[in-house]
């Protein structure tokens, strides 16, 4: 498994993750999202609205070279678009991972 993927499936496991739009909007609004990512197939207009919702509101935004399918085998929902990390430590080592990823 990709390593940047196994930090979301910690991030799942402890329950610090906000999945799909919905959530990730309310988590943002909430001021608990600290990454918020899209899926390279998410549809334009929820990448979009999931970049501008955090920008707006001062949260990290990035979009992932992972398919909605790889994101929702990792979250078990489904097929999410758009995910948010809710703990900073988790969402600085997911970021630090899928850097180091697009290096190799």
């Amino acid at each position: 498994m990709d390593h940047s993927l196994s930090t979301l499936g910690l991030a799942k496991k402890a329950n610090l993750l906000a999945i799909g739009g919905e959530a990730v909007a309310i988590a943002i609004r909430h001021g608990k999202a600290r990454l918020v990512i899209t899926a390279t197939d998410a549809s334009e207009g929820s990448a979009r609205r999931a970049r501008v919702n955090a920008e707006m509101n001062g949260v990290k935004y990035e979009a992932v070279p992972y398919t909605k399918f790889e994101l929702g085998s990792i979250t078990g929902r489904g097929s999410p678009g758009t995910v948010a990390f809710l703990d900073a430590g988790l969402a600085k080592g997911f970021l630090k991972k899928l850097q180091r990823r697009e290096q190799e």
